[in-house]
């Protein structure tokens, strides 16, 4: 790896790290030595890059830096390129669009010579098998989960026995050919997770239900990773 490519990815992996990364951590990623990460982050503070820390602790990357956006690895655009291959095949369709299009904005701006990594990659998504219909409005779920509103659905099980809920929408996941809704129940007092296919109707209501997107999203998977772990057992 050149020098000028290792310093560009010291600070990729500061980036993406939300605690004090190591030199040991670095170098193990890097494939060199600690004294070579050592020098690097010197030479990076020398060039006014605000990377805070020492040996011994760890560093970080002040949260406000920029770089140019689209220094991009050849890994990197191919891994741009598998996700948006798979999105456009799983996504909704606002979602399929905006894979489209972001792959498109990445391909304006790179250099001709990257442009085969994103164009013609080496990975590829499986075509994707048929979904079955969604029950309501895959996008604007999305943008009530953003804003934390509620949703009351009409909701048959596998029983095909239909109940009205009353939901607070916190993420949606994608199997191999249904939807899923994770929500926080109010019939419940619970999360459930609700196919998409088995809504028969939906009413997106303006009513907030008080709990931020993220603090609800962390609640989701708490509650997830606890029921996985009482099945494995």
């Amino acid at each position: 790896m050149r020098r000028a490519d290792r310093l560009f990815q010291i600070i990729q992996i500061l980036r993406r790290s939300t605690r004090p990364v190591t030199a040991s951590a670095m170098a193990a990623e890097l494939e060199v030595s600690q004294r070579s990460v050592y020098r690097d982050i010197a030479d990076l503070i020398g060039q006014r890059t605000p990377i805070r820390g020492e040996a011994g602790i760890g560093y970080v990357l002040d949260r406000d830096f920029d770089m140019p956006p689209l220094m991009l690895t050849p890994d990197e655009l191919e891994a741009a390129a598998l996700g948006a291959q798979w999105v456009a095949g799983k996504g909704d369709a606002a979602l399929a669009a905006a894979a489209r299009d972001l792959i498109a904005k990445i391909a304006a701006v790179v250099p001709d010579r990257l442009l085969p990594f994103l164009e013609e990659p080496s990975v590829g998504a499986p075509p994707p098998l048929a979904t079955a219909a969604d029950g309501l409005d895959i996008a604007r779920t999305r943008a009530w989960i953003r804003s934390g509103k509620k949703i009351r659905i009409r909701y048959c099980d596998d029983a095909a026995r239909a109940s009205e809920r009353t939901i607070w929408p916190a993420i949606i996941g994608y199997a191999e050919t249904v939807r899923l809704v994770g929500a926080w129940c109010e019939l419940r007092q619970a999360f459930r997770h609700f196919r998409t296919d088995r809504v028969v109707a939906a009413e997106f209501l303006d009513e907030r239900h008080g709990a931020p997107p993220a603090a609800l999203r962390a609640r989701w998977r708490r509650a997830f990773e606890a029921a996985r772990g009482d099945r494995s057992r």
